[in-house]
Formats: C-alpha cells, structure tokens, sequence
C-alpha cells in the first residue's frame, strides 16, 4: 500500500524546550497507527502537526505524495476527533456534524453518518441530551463528514466508562473499514492501542522520540481474549518502562 501521510519533524521547541526531535512516521492508506508513550513525550503535539494545527516546526509534511513544507500544510483530506467532543452545545447533533458547511451542509449525508454511528433519531437533539458517548459519536460523524482519507484522534476514548470505550473502538475499526480511511490515534491504554492498531509506536521523551514500532500481525477483527495479545503487551510494557513511562 502507498504511503498516504509521512510526517518529518527534525526539531519542535516550545519555549526553548525542545520537545520533538528526528521523528519519523509514515502512515500507508488504510492502515492503523496507534502512538503510545509517557505524558509529555509529544504525541499530541505530533498529532497537532500532522493535521496541520501546529505549523511551527523544522521539518515536513507529506499528503498523498505531494510535499508541503510547514507554511503550505493544508487540512484538506485529514480530519481531526478531539479528547472532548467540543459540541457547540447551541446546536443540534446534526448542525454540529455539519458544522463546517453550515447552512450549506448535506443532510443526506449527515442522516448517513449519523445511521453509521447509531444515531439515527437523534438528529434534532441538544448535545446537553446526550451521554458522553453518544457525543462522542457525534464528534467521530463531523470528523467523517469532510470525507477525510486520514482521521487523527487525540484519546478519544479517554472520557467513557470502559464498556461504552470496547463499543467504540470497535465502531470506530468498522467506520473506517467502511470508509477506507487511515486512523492515527494517540493513547496512553496499552490494550486499546494493541486492539486497534497494525502498527504501535512506541515514544520516548527528552525530547520526544518513536523508540520502537511494534508490528501487531494479527488480522482484523481481533478477539480481546486473544492470548498473542498478551505477547505484544509485553514487549510495549517493556518499551515503556524503558521510556520511563512508570
């Protein structure tokens, strides 16, 4: 498979902290990368600079095989779920997964994705009428409504109960099976980044770093009880507590 994103950062400071240096990582199309690593080892910020967000930094950004420097990083064809839903509690759940079009926006196609993410009836709702994972669902559909070829997700799971978490990973496999899309998402949970992804990387801090990349050679659907699991959990276990991860 074609490389579909590749993400060079020589050097990001903040505040003459420098807090990535020499990273490198090449997202393929449909394929899933989780980043795991230690709190402030720079996974959000990596994320923020593959979406474009965080333009001040040495290095590059290449989409669907054309280069763009720092200063021409465009949005278009990735698309961004957040830690929090950010619903504009104004709004219905269908205005907010159109937002970006307002007016404009394509109902047909908001009634789809809401359909895809189980909620079909919620569309005149307040974000104030749903649970935490339902708006979180909302959030996953607006991510989607742009029709993006990359979906970036910052913990998006972080805020749900567990069980309503295992029911979100596993829509969030089927959407982008369904859609074709690739997935980088950023975790701190060693077994979600395990059942989601083909390829974990595992990141050191002082400055931040990718350590090791683990291959997760098992097929899609994975069974949570799979005993090889256990095998790659390990091996990250391992590589965190190296990272200083705990």
């Amino acid at each position: 498979m074609s490389t579909i994103l590749d993400i060079r950062v020589r050097c990001k400071s903040f505040g003459g902290e420098t807090v990535l240096q020499g990273v490198e990582l090449a997202l393929a199309e449909r394929e899933v990368v989780a980043l795991l690593g230690p709190s402030g080892c720079g996974k959000s910020t990596l994320l923020r600079i593959a979406a474009g967000l965080d333009k001040n930094f040495q290095g590059s950004v290449t989409r669907a095989g054309e280069l763009s420097d720092q200063d021409k990083v465009s949005s278009g064809g990735v698309a961004f779920v957040f830690q929090e839903p950010r619903l504009m509690p104004w709004l219905t759940v269908a205005q907010n997964v159109g937002f970006a079009d307002g007016d404009r926006a394509d109902r047909a196609w908001i009634s789809q994705l809401l359909e895809e993410v189980g909620l079909t009836g919620w569309e005149d709702s307040l974000p104030k009428q749903l649970s935490g994972g339902m708006a979180q669902r909302v959030a996953i559909a607006r991510g989607l409504y742009s029709r993006p070829r990359v979906l970036l997700l910052d913990e998006p799971f972080s805020a749900v109960d567990a069980f309503t978490r295992m029911k979100l990973q596993d829509l969030l496999l089927s959407l982008a099976q369904q859609h074709q899309i690739s997935l980088l998402l950023v975790t701190h949970d060693i077994d979600e980044s395990l059942y989601l992804g083909d390829r974990v990387l595992v990141m050191g801090s002082r400055p931040g770093n990718i350590r090791n990349t683990i291959l997760i050679d098992l097929p899609q659907p994975r069974q949570r009880a799979d005993q090889r699991l256990g095998v790659f959990k390990a091996h990250a276990l391992s590589e965190l507590h190296e990272a200083h991860a705990f």
